[in-house]
């Protein structure tokens, strides 16, 4: 019939993809629960070892099930490339200058020690020896795609595992020559070229970047379209990948330079959040292939094996990063933390993989094994990273420092110690007053010792917590956390416990503070309102109106929302909200 709709494969298997992306984000965040595990659940269910497996009996599910795999895989390689370009997003060349003694010092140590260990297991197993160096270096790399949403850039773990990282994009291609080399098939002087050719493209991308980049991206902000910018930022990052692509090297290192490249510009932001949706649409789609991947009855079939050989590449690898950071200096729970985020093989591994078994090097067998084994790697990296982060916790037995009986008297204690508490200990100082933080972020428990703050580690939703500091006899306590609920129930807890104890909160808005006010607090303090008014009297005062009828009109308002306060919360007293007696000293 003309006109009639038929869904091609290709359709299909687009519409499943994001289908499984509208699902997944949304259901597995309400959860609590990281979404790259939804992703690779969704590429074992829709893959063709899951339902697709059923299709030739029951037709229908064709249209849930995606039916080439290799079909999708070059978009799992674009997100990739994406995510290697926000990464260099976050870069700069004087970051870059910085890191060096990590990047090629305890990046190229992590990698070959890692490799020796798990080769030199190998080697005592039977492997031929170019064979324990093919798989040795290939389970020895670690996941970019999936390790820097996890740990991040900004974190020390993340840190340390991010220059591990780099160096191990790095050295993808010289990888790939050596295991031609060892199976025969590359000429002496073609890794040798693609060196010379690769560091002349990446230096005229750098001189062509700085010139060429700022004027263009200027041009599309002028236009105030993103579509634009986005259409600009994707020819950026398409053309970096082929130019090294091009001489031999990897396509995500051009994407690298092409971010860091922008990194330098004025639109950094900007191309930041534009391709933000796309780069986690992308990352979606790998993680679904990786999903794809895992054979399901051979993983029954060979699960002891698998889980075993799993077992041991994770430990070498856990060993050796944890081991190297505390040679470097690292804090035992930074070790701790970045071993076991950085201990499951990579997406990389895989290429290697392949690469090794075209060379010859590796048998299709063998392959076949460590590709399901990197498989299932992959799919317990976020458990690893959270394993990662309670180790931490449990390992930095310097930083939970122990709580004296009683520390609180005559302190002002800060429950929360983010930017809030730190202006609330600053100001405390300033004016005499002594003060006790407690936190439960172990990084910024560190960072602010350093500091010279008074920290210290510890959850206050544990009651015990709260026993040990002995609040009846602090000064005042104040709230900072940034968990409207939690400081709700902290309020109502302490007030019940200490009827006397001047409680001051942090209040996310007007209908906070009235929830603050009935649960006891002496006094709550709207944030978003308190910085609307300030910046309202800036704007008043810079545009011409008069300093007095500013500041009465500043009051005024106030007034109207301790009244909204009054009746969202049904109070008896009017709340103070910014109103203060000034005592006279004698």
């Amino acid at each position: 019939m003309a006109g009639q709709f038929h869904m091609t494969p290709a359709l299909s298997d687009t519409l499943t993809i994001l289908g499984a992306a509208g699902i997944v984000i949304p259901a597995f965040a309400r959860l609590k629960i990281s979404p790259i595990i939804g992703f690779i659940v969704v590429g074992i269910l829709a893959g063709p070892f899951g339902l697709g497996s059923y299709v030739g009996r029951y037709p229908w599910l064709e249209a849930v099930t995606i039916t080439n795999p290799a079909a999708i895989e070059p978009f799992a390689e674009f997100g990739i490339v994406l995510l290697l370009f926000a990464i260099g997003l976050e870069l700069s060349f004087r970051r870059l200058v910085k890191m060096r003694r990590q990047v090629f010092g305890i990046g190229a140590a992590e990698l070959g020690f890692g490799a020796l260990l798990i080769g030199g297991g190998l080697l005592a197993m039977g492997n031929s020896l170019s064979a324990a160096i093919v798989l040795g270096l290939a389970l020895a790399m670690s996941s970019t795609a999936l390790v820097i949403p996890l740990a991040g850039t900004s974190s020390p773990a993340g840190k340390a595992a991010f220059a591990m990282l780099l160096f191990e994009d790095l050295a993808l291609v010289p990888l790939l020559f050596l295991f031609a080399s060892l199976g025969g098939g590359a000429e002496p002087g073609a890794l040798l070229t693609v060196i010379w050719q690769g560091a002349l493209v990446i230096a005229v991308m750098l001189v062509a970047g700085r010139f060429l980049l700022p004027p263009l991206f200027a041009q599309a902000a002028r236009t105030k379209s993103p579509e634009l910018f986005l259409a600009v930022s994707l020819l950026t990052v398409i053309l970096a990948s082929l130019a090294t692509s091009a001489v031999g090297l990897s396509p995500i290192l051009g994407a690298l330079v092409a971010g860091i490249l922008i990194a330098e510009t004025d639109y950094r932001s900007e191309v930041e959040h534009v391709t933000a949706p796309l780069r986690g649409l992308a990352l979606g789609v790998f993680l679904i292939t990786v999903g794809m991947s895992l054979d399901l009855p051979s993983l029954f079939a060979n699960w002891p094996a698998l889980l075993a050989a799993l077992a041991l590449v994770l430990l070498a690898k856990a060993l050796v990063t944890a081991t190297l950071l505390r040679l470097s200096g690292s804090r035992p729970g930074v070790a701790a933390e970045t071993g076991l985020v950085m201990a499951s093989p990579s997406e990389t591994t895989l290429i290697l993989l392949g690469a090794g078994t075209a060379a010859g090097v590796i048998l299709p067998q063998a392959a076949s094994f460590w590709q399901a084994v990197t498989a299932l790697g992959l799919t317990v990296t976020p458990l690893l990273a959270k394993l990662g982060r309670m180790a931490a916790q449990r390992v930095d037995r310097d930083a939970t420092a122990h709580v004296e009986t009683g520390a609180a008297a005559g302190k002002t204690m800060i429950f929360g110690f983010g930017r809030v508490g730190q202006m609330v200990a600053d100001m405390l100082s300033q004016h005499g007053k002594t003060y006790l933080a407690v936190e439960s972020d172990i990084d910024a428990v560190l960072g602010a010792r350093e500091a010279g703050y008074a920290v210290l580690f510890g959850d206050v939703a544990r009651g015990a917590m709260i026993d040990k500091l002995g609040l009846g006899d602090a000064d005042a306590l104040v709230l900072t956390m940034d968990d409207p609920v939690l400081i709700i129930r902290l309020a109502r807890q302490i007030r019940d416990r200490f009827p006397d104890l001047p409680i001051i909160a942090r209040a996310r808005d007007t209908d906070h503070a009235a929830q603050l006010y009935q649960a006891g607090v002496t006094d709550a303090v709207p944030e978003a309102m308190e910085a609307s008014l300030q910046l309202s009297e800036a704007v008043l005062v810079d545009i011409g109106v008069a300093m007095g009828p500013v500041i009465a009109s500043i009051h005024e308002k106030r007034s109207e929302l301790r009244g909204e306060i009054m009746a969202s919360g049904e109070l008896e007293v009017e709340p103070r909200l910014g109103r203060r007696r000034v005592r006279n000293s004698k």
